[in-house]
């Protein structure tokens, strides 16, 4: 099975929390279905990009990085690699590679999805089509800023800085609903 196939079978399978997510589960599915690289950096002018809101082990509070480009506030995430062979197994490298931390545990069904203008490739506007997910550090882990970020840092969950982008506190809210039902 191919990330592709992957993305679509979650996608398909996803149930959206309301109408304006489901339209966008639609879009997305529609996307792999159309494009052979809908996967990758060099879908042009929209791909689909993998992020993880990454909880503390109690769930009390939430890292999150300073992005060095867009100067806000954000999730960790991107591109999908040519090696990720889920869209959770993308988020979570995402999460390693831009937290430091490992040990990381990822729920594998999506939280929300996000579609958002970004400077990306040749053609304007171009568009993430982000999958949302959520990950639970272990007990005591300690983070690294990655070169991707000018900082990152924890913050409670009501303590949020004002730079934090509104789609962010939407992402923590439903994931907080999400980590309520489980252990």
């Amino acid at each position: 099975m191919t990330l592709r196939d992957d993305a679509h079978g979650v996608l398909s399978g996803w149930t959206a929390p309301d109408a304006e997510q489901d339209r966008l589960r639609g879009l997305y599915v529609a996307h792999t279905e159309t494009y052979a690289d809908a996967m990758s950096r060099e879908c042009h002018p929209d791909h689909l990009t993998a992020s993880a809101i990454i909880f503390s082990a109690d769930h009390a509070r939430v890292l999150l990085t300073l992005h060095r480009i867009i100067k806000l506030w954000l999730q960790t995430g991107g591109h999908c690699e040519p090696d990720d062979a889920t869209l959770a197994e993308a988020a979570l490298r995402e999460g390693r590679e831009e937290s430091g931390i490992a040990g990381l545990v990822i729920d594998p069904v999506p939280v929300l999805l996000s579609r958002h203008e970004v400077p990306c490739g040749p053609i304007r506007p171009a568009h993430h089509l982000d999958v949302q997910y959520v990950a639970v550090a272990p007990a005591g882990a300690q983070h690294v800023i990655s070169d991707e970020s000018d900082d990152l840092a924890w913050f409670g969950i009501d303590a949020l800085p004002a730079e934090t982008d509104d789609s962010v506190r939407e992402l923590i809210a439903a994931a907080r609903t999400r980590l309520r039902g489980m252990p």
